[in-house]
């Protein structure tokens, strides 16, 4: 937690984080051209908070892609913020979003996170149901895992699996998984508040994927979440990125699962406000 205050603060980090807010995935040129920074300038910066754990990188093709990392600063509310009392700041925080924000065209999730275990264990408690339910509010993911195949939904231990439309896109044990996504259901619209026209629009999004890549790192796993294809301003991006009210998103369910691979004992489901 030291490094994490040490980058943040100084004014030319974060700057650069807040473009990475305003942009995720962008390329070093891409930063450098946005900022008043010579290329070395930047790249010693990005380096300071590449080690603090503030931003991580992905590939495409030849470039390297840089993405604001939230597990930190998720990190920093955790030791400071209780649950009740976050509910109350995320909502003001919400509503300054609500103000200032301007439709994001290709908007990415990437979230890095170590946890004190295998990468087998890890595997295992992103696959298999006895793990799943525990750190997903009681839903089992049902699948055999192998690319084309369908990802199942159980609600609970009597429930008929559901299909929701999402597929298995690759699976490497221990390395890498991914598939797509599923859409937003009627029952959206009831926990969010939505309208008729407002569930018709979203909808009418396209199927984003996510993929979550394992990588040894010491005693630990470093474990990276990328969730992208989304369609422009997506509903669904803000929903998983836990900007939604009343949705935790891939933080709060990546912290469940970093604590129950730790301490045998998932995050305890959040007090309501009020």
């Amino acid at each position: 937690m030291d490094e994490v205050f040490r980058a943040l603060a100084d004014a030319s980090r974060r700057r650069l984080l807040d473009s990475l807010n305003a942009r995720n995935g962008q390329s070093l040129r891409e930063l450098c051209a946005g900022l008043d920074m010579t290329r070395q300038s930047v790249s010693k910066h990005l380096a300071v908070l590449e080690a603090a754990g503030l931003v991580t990188t992905t590939r495409r093709g030849r470039e390297k892609l840089h993405h604001l990392n939230a597990a930190p600063i998720n990190a920093v509310a955790d030791r400071w913020i209780g649950r009740y009392h976050r509910e109350r700041a995320r909502a003001l925080a919400d509503l300054q979003t609500a103000l200032e924000r301007e439709p994001m065209e290709n908007p990415t999730f990437v979230y890095t996170t170590y946890i004190r275990t295998s990468p087998e264990k890890l595997w295992r408690a992103l696959t298999e149901p006895e793990f799943t339910r525990r750190y997903w509010g009681g839903v089992t993911l049902v699948s055999d895992w192998r690319p084309g195949s369908p990802l199942l939904w159980q609600d609970s231990p009597d429930a008929q699996p559901k299909d929701l439309g999402q597929r298995v896109l690759a699976a490497e044990p221990y390395r890498r998984l991914s598939y797509s996504w599923h859409g937003f259901q009627p029952e959206h619209a009831a926990h969010f508040g939505w309208s008729e026209e407002e569930l018709a629009a979203r909808l009418g999004e396209r199927r984003s994927k996510v993929t979550f890549d394992l990588v040894p790192h010491g005693d630990t796993v470093r474990l990276t979440v990328t969730h992208d294809d989304f369609s422009p301003d997506s509903e669904m991006h803000r929903a998983i990125s836990g900007q939604l009210d009343g949705s935790g998103g891939w933080p709060e369910l990546l912290a469940s699962l970093k604590s129950l691979l730790e301490t045998g004992q998932p995050l305890p489901e959040p007090i309501p406000a009020g």
